[in-house]
């Protein structure tokens, strides 16, 4: 004859509750960290945009920089400013690029860093 304990299974509450808060912390994380690389993304799809704009091609780095400030601020990207931009040119093609960094605070004195280069090329 078993005993109730042999015929027992399932996780007990102190293996729920670390399961749990393993979840959290993980969801958190990804709360933290999925927007920085969203607002990557878009930086890079404004650079392409506007290099690849036939308009923008013969015109001056302020007005280049004015265009990439209204589109961040459409997309309200904060991380990157228009002075932060390189621009050059490769054989009369526009080509932006940067690089920035990102600090993400995740516990007292534990910060996460991004880095990220988002170019048109």
């Amino acid at each position: 004859m078993k005993t109730v304990k042999d015929k027992q299974r399932g996780i007990s509450l102190f293996g729920m509750l670390v399961v749990a808060a393993g979840l959290i912390f993980i969801v958190v994380l990804g709360m933290k960290v999925v927007p920085p690389y969203i607002h990557s993304m878009q930086i890079a799809q404004i650079f392409k945009t506007i290099a690849s704009d036939p308009a923008m091609q013969g015109v001056s780095v302020k007005e280049i920089k004015d265009s990439y400030a209204k589109r961040a601020n459409v997309n309200y990207i904060t991380d990157l400013s228009a002075d932060d931009i390189d621009i050059s040119t490769d054989n009369g093609r526009l080509i932006l690029s940067t690089s920035y960094t990102v600090k993400i605070p995740l516990v007292a004195n534990i910060t996460l860093l991004l880095e990220f280069n988002p170019s048109s090329s």
